[in-house]
């Protein structure tokens, strides 16, 4: 297993919801981790315009956007980005379908700040193991 530090990771984080964002920012920056945030797609090209986040963390929509077509946008200009959806309720062909895509991940709501934690870092330990 590949081990990691939270310093050395940066997490871009895309969350229409300001309060959802902020919660998600301060559980991951208390952790360690360097976290980006956007708001809406257009926030998150500027922010990957100017660095390579190592995994980008959204929702299942973006304002009126889907987070997967966000997701797609994204990796189109960075190959390769891991992406972690994290949604509320998703029925199982919906999950197997996004699990069979290269470095897509998701992870069901309502969860703790301590399963979301575990869950980023089991993906991180996942994306860095491959490297």
């Amino acid at each position: 297993m590949t081990r990691f530090s939270p310093s050395d990771v940066t997490i871009l984080l895309l969350d229409s919801d300001s309060g959802m964002r902020a919660a998600l920012h301060d559980a991951f920056q208390s952790a360690g981790y360097l976290v980006v945030t956007a708001a809406d797609l257009g926030e998150a090209v500027d922010r990957v315009s100017e660095m390579r986040p190592d995994l980008l963390i959204t929702r299942p929509y973006i304002n009126s956007m889907s987070g997967r077509i966000a997701a797609d946008y994204l990796r189109g200009r960075h190959p390769g980005l891991p992406v972690l959806i994290v949604a509320g309720v998703m029925d199982d062909d919906r999950l197997n379908v996004q699990n069979a895509i290269e470095e897509f991940y998701t992870f069901p709501k309502p969860f703790s700040r301590d399963e979301l934690l575990t869950n980023v870092r089991n993906v991180l330990q996942t994306i860095r193991s491959k490297t």
